[in-house]
């Protein structure tokens, strides 16, 4: 899949603005603060439905202004498809598929696959654990829209139990407030289970393609791996160790390995004896103690964790390797039935040596389609050969 034509209609700085493209390699040069990464930002909004730099969809509208819109042509064999997406400041967003009437933006969801890498990745490693869990759910999505509801469904409940918990805490609590919070319970278990294992069915896709891009950036001295810690697993440990939902077998069975291999009918019924054990500690906290918002997703470099461990430089090369481990279980999906995604490499290379910079074009060279913003045509290797377009204020000037 490639994305021939992009034009953008208030959003972000431009009022208006077309943009054509083709497969291969293409690299928007441009001085920094002029509109680059707005361009790589509304065509990640199209995949995923949310910025890679902000959490609202305010800020994306052009100022003064009340929508947006994203038009898109996306490319897959002889097949095109048109996309519309119209971003609202007040009420729900809308999408459009071949013109046809308007759908729920989620409709849109796993049509147009992207893989973004921005300097904003370092919070991957750095960041809280709700990075890492951000970008779990959102490769979810893009492999099996159908998850958007599940993330939807439990964000949903969690609030609603939230609710209870707190009124709880400030002393509103009643035996009839326990049996709501118990029917809460039941929803929010099911919601969970349903996320929890898709998320370690994910997370097991990852690993080994986590593990061999980290070798191709690097020496491949160390190994990289990912384990999900999860809040579930700490409730039922029998001895009370902590432990995840990724850790290495142990020599008296491996309770972790039990825990990915449950149905999501077996994770329900977990859920529910680890909020009835919970239930204590979520009154006084008055707060939702036990579910995939607590989670984490451990990066592991070596024998040592990534985070407070890393190296910049190894920091950096861990986080370009989740974004090359998301492209290739795409890839993966694509051989079956999916579609490639379009590579986005934005003002990335400006933050890497010279080494890393040439093992990671030449990894993504082959892509379909690869998108790379830059603020001088110096930043980019020569193995990222292509056509140039500059960005200049307001618009584009195309140069190839």
């Amino acid at each position: 899949m490639y994305l021939e034509h992009l034009s953008l209609t208030d959003f972000r700085s431009y009022a208006q603005v077309d943009l054509r493209l083709e497969p291969g390699v293409t690299v928007l040069v441009g001085s920094n603060g002029i509109g680059k990464t707005n361009l790589m930002e509304a065509i990640g909004y199209l995949a995923t439905l949310s910025s890679h730099r902000v959490s609202a969809d305010a800020p994306l509208l052009r100022f003064g202004t009340e929508r947006a819109m994203i038009r898109a042509k996306l490319v897959r064999g002889e097949q095109s498809t048109v996309l519309e997406l119209e971003i609202n400041g007040g009420r729900a967003n809308r999408g459009r598929i071949n013109r046809s009437n308007p759908v729920r933006a989620r409709d849109l969801l796993g049509i147009c696959h992207t893989v973004l890498f921005a300097p904003e990745d370092l919070a991957l490693v750095k960041g809280d654990p709700s990075s890492r869990r951000r970008f779990l759910d959102e490769l979810l999505v893009s492999l099996v829209p159908r998850h958007a509801a599940t993330r939807s469904d439990y964000d949903r409940v969690l609030k609603q139990r939230n609710a209870l918990l707190k009124s709880a805490r400030a002393g509103k609590f009643t035996s009839g407030h326990e049996a709501t919070l118990d029917v809460w319970d039941q929803h929010m278990a099911r919601a969970g289970a349903e996320l929890l294992h898709a998320r370690l069915e994910l997370v097991e896709r990852l690993r080994p393609h986590l593990n061999s891009a980290y070798a191709q950036l690097t020496d491949g001295s160390k190994a990289a791996d990912a384990i999900y810690r999860s809040t579930l697993q700490n409730m039922i440990d029998d001895d009370g160790a902590p432990a995840g939902a990724g850790a290495e077998p142990s020599a008296g069975g491996d309770p972790v390995e039990d825990l990915r291999l449950l149905s999501v009918n077996e994770l329900t019924e977990r859920y529910v004896r680890a909020f009835a054990a919970s239930r204590r500690k979520e009154l006084e906290r008055g707060i939702s103690l036990v579910g995939p918002h607590r989670d984490e997703l451990e990066l592991v470099l070596g024998q040592a964790p990534a985070k407070g461990y890393a190296s910049h430089g190894e920091t950096w090369s861990m986080c370009l390797s989740l974004r090359l481990a998301s492209y290739y279980v795409m890839l993966d999906d694509a051989r079956t039935g999916g579609s490639a995604p379009i590579l986005i490499l934005d003002d990335v290379f400006a933050e890497l040596d010279v080494q890393r910079r040439r093992k990671l074009a030449a990894i993504v060279a082959g892509a379909e389609q690869v998108l790379v913003t830059a603020a001088v045509d110096a930043d980019i290797p020569e193995e990222l050969t292509g056509r140039r377009v500059k960005v200049i204020p307001g618009g584009i000037d195309e140069q190839g």
